[in-house]
């Protein structure tokens, strides 16, 4: 008899549509499911949630975290309504015109995804409502709690020594790496994970986001 297929791995991971270095993580997360079984769970959090409070942060970025807030509510409300397994290809849509097409967080960004998800126009009022609030912050801060405080976005959580969870910051990483490269950064962070006491690796980061 046929070997049984593998069970896909499972695999839970954090963005903010607005932040170009979970978007590119999450390219290279599907580029991987292209030749690995993952099962990919998509859920949000918010880079304007995390610097809440702070008031060091340079104008340009305080402007982007407050236009950032309509996307991600959008995707939000649109997994409220429709279930979780719209988040995925939302985002999709959502990444594509806010880092490819340069069109940013704006309300043209947003009418362009739903559209291109088959999902209900409707949702782009949510942009502006706080109606998700709640549901937002509670997935940003299930993320946060698995990995800790000093961290951004995007958080990726898979299997870890003895079955347990093990989340991590990142990777940050530019361009999303494709074919066997992508690959092996999978493999080394499954490495990873799976050695119990393993906290960080990090280094000064010199290139800024590339979209390929």
């Amino acid at each position: 008899m046929p070997a049984a297929a593998p069970a896909p791995t499972p695999v839970d991971f954090w963005f903010d549509p607005v932040c170009p270095w979970a978007w590119m993580a999450s390219r290279w997360l599907l580029e991987v499911a292209g030749h690995r079984p993952l099962a990919i769970r998509w859920h949000v959090m918010s880079l304007a949630v995390l610097n809440e409070g702070r008031e060091d942060l340079p104008e340009r970025y305080r402007r982007l975290l407050t236009e950032g807030w309509g996307p991600v509510r959008v995707v939000t409300a649109a997994a409220q309504k429709y279930g979780d397994d719209v988040t995925g290809r939302l985002y999709t849509a959502l990444g594509t015109r806010i880092h490819h097409q340069g069109l940013g967080p704006s309300r043209e960004a947003m009418a362009g995804a739903l559209e291109e998800a088959d999902l209900a126009p409707g949702l782009i009022e949510y942009a502006d409502q706080d109606t998700y609030d709640r549901e937002l912050r509670a997935s940003h801060q299930e993320g946060i709690d698995r990995v800790g405080q000093e961290v951004g976005t995007p958080v990726i959580a898979l299997p870890g020594p003895d079955g347990t969870r093990t989340a991590f910051f990142g990777p940050v990483v530019t361009p999303a790496p494709r074919g066997r490269a992508a690959l092996d950064l999978w493999d080394g962070l499954l490495l990873l994970a799976s050695s119990p006491g393993f906290f960080e690796l990090k280094r000064s980061r010199t290139q800024g986001p590339v979209f390929d």
